[in-house]
């Protein structure tokens, strides 16, 4: 029998290796489901570097099932982040060619990312815009889109998005914020958190800014229009 050479033998082992990252993956998706997200990536990155900084961290997400989400926050996230998301399969293909044209005309950078591909990226990956990355999240959120329905999709996100330095899902943001769980949030205070989404570490849930309030309002006015009767 002939043996393999060295760089066969490498190359074996390289496939088997991206094989076997590949099944695990997929079993972490499965996996998520049905089971609560105790951790993500992001809020581990977030982690990371206050320990790196010396800095204190008081970080809070609590988890709590769909039917304790204020349907208020479903919609409000809908229509501020992605108001194709009852339709499309995990990408919005438009936006992104629009943004695509915006930044070959110099345009200020617009995001296109689905509230799929947001899931994929702060469960699983880092934060930046690398080829790599982007190329990860796809992954992920291809296998998101065909195992979850898209209530679970949403039911993650709303416990996974980040509303200020610490605070992650909208029952920590509630408490934290308005002093109450989250399914007794307002249309108007689950309209203010969702407006914070774009850059929620930079812009405040508390004495908001000008964009921030008038953001609100353009949300409250597409929440007008917005059914869930898909979920």
């Amino acid at each position: 029998m002939q043996r393999r050479s060295p760089a066969a033998r490498i190359l074996r082992a390289a496939t088997l290796a991206l094989l076997a990252t590949a099944a695990a993956s997929i079993l972490a998706v499965a996996a998520l489901r049905w089971l609560p997200v105790p951790v993500t990536a992001f809020m581990l990155g977030e982690r990371l570097a206050a320990r790196a900084e010396g800095a204190p961290l008081d970080q809070r997400q609590d988890w709590v099932p769909w039917e304790r989400i204020s349907p208020h926050a479903a919609v409000a996230v809908i229509a501020a982040e992605d108001q194709k998301f009852l339709a499309h399969r995990g990408f919005d293909f438009e936006a992104i060619e629009q943004a695509v044209t915006d930044a070959q005309r110099g345009r200020r950078l617009r995001g296109a990312s689905t509230i799929s591909q947001q899931v994929a990226k702060n469960l699983f990956l880092w934060s930046g815009q690398s080829w790599l990355r982007k190329g990860l999240e796809a992954w992920f959120t291809v296998w998101i889109e065909f195992i979850w329905p898209k209530r679970r999709i949403l039911e993650v996100y709303l416990n996974v998005a980040q509303f200020g330095r610490g605070t992650w899902g909208f029952e920590a943001a509630s408490r934290r914020y308005f002093g109450k769980p989250a399914a007794r949030l307002t249309r108007h205070e689950a309209a203010l958190l969702a407006a914070v989404l774009p850059s929620p570490t930079r812009y405040r849930v508390v004495n908001p800014g000008p964009y921030v309030r008038q953001r609100q309002q353009w949300i409250l006015g597409q929440m007008n229009g917005l059914r869930l009767d898909g979920l």
